[in-house]
C-alpha cells in the first residue's frame, strides 16, 4: 500500500532509442505526482562508460518501488533484458508500456 506521506517511485527502463517515448512516460508519471527515476538522455561513448552507467542504473532499481519498461512494439533489448531480471530478483514489481 502507497505511503500518502511519501510519493511512488518509479524507474524507467527501456533502449536509448526510445528516448522520446522515455520522456513522455516520464512526464506523465511527474505529473501524476510520482517521483522518476529514468536512465541518461545519451549514448555512452565507450565500453567503460556503458559499464558504468548500467551500474548506474540498477541503483536507481534500488531505489525505486516498481519499474516501467517502455517497450513500443514490444521490443526489449539485452541491457532492458537484464535490468528486468534484476529488478524481479530485488522483489519489484516490472511492468510493461507494450505487450511482451
Amino acid at each position: 500500500m502507497a505511503n500518502p506521506e511519501r510519493p511512488e517511485v518509479v524507474c524507467i527502463c527501456g533502449s536509448i532509442r526510445f528516448a522520446a517515448e522515455m520522456s513522455a512516460a516520464n512526464r506523465e508519471l511527474t505529473l501524476a505526482g510520482v517521483v522518476v527515476l529514468a536512465p541518461s538522455a545519451f549514448a555512452p561513448a565507450t565500453d567503460e562508460e556503458r559499464a558504468a552507467l548500467g551500474a548506474l542504473h540498477l541503483r536507481r532499481i534500488d531505489l525505486a518501488d516498481r519499474v516501467l519498461v517502455v517497450n513500443p512494439g514490444g521490443y526489449v533489448g539485452e541491457s532492458t533484458t537484464r535490468e528486468i531480471a534484476y529488478a524481479r530478483a530485488a522483489g519489484k514489481p516490472v511492468s510493461f508500456t507494450d505487450p511482451v
